[in-house]
């Protein structure tokens, strides 16, 4: 999300998008970022975004669990809590829920949506973001 943020004016504002939608966030706890500081970054990058392109439509698509990073859950849901809280003021966004749907029934990551490195998803585990995102995308 960090590099998402530095780097708007050369990933973003020149093309004009209608629509932009951001997966970030999940490499930033990985490295040992808290979840405070995705949301200020990903603040940051809406901002940008906004002055750049102030009609431009927002999307964020929660971080997804993982197996391979399972001791993040907390991170990622406190994360995913606070994104969506700050979504829900701003104007002409949406948050994107794929963590849910990618849980089974005790709340750990499903094991037949990941490839072997249990980090990557398999088409399965697209399947569910694809009926996530078509709507905000139509």
């Amino acid at each position: 999300m960090e590099d998402c943020k530095n780097y708007l004016s050369r990933l973003v504002i020149p093309y004009k998008p209608r629509l932009v939608i951001v997966y970030a966030g999940e490499n930033d706890l990985a490295e040992g970022r808290k979840p405070e500081q995705v949301l200020r970054s990903f603040a940051a990058f809406v901002n940008g975004v906004r002055t750049g392109l102030p009609d431009v439509r927002i999307a964020y698509v929660s971080i997804k669990p993982s197996i391979a990073r399972e001791k993040l859950l907390p991170q990622i849901r406190a994360a995913n809590a606070l994104i969506k809280d700050y979504m829900a003021g701003v104007q002409n966004a949406a948050y994107i829920d794929v963590f849910t749907p990618m849980l089974d029934q005790h709340g750990a990551p499903r094991p037949e949506l990941f490839r072997d490195d249990k980090l990557h998803m398999n088409a399965a585990g697209y399947a569910i973001w694809h009926a996530a995102i078509a709507p905000i995308v139509k």
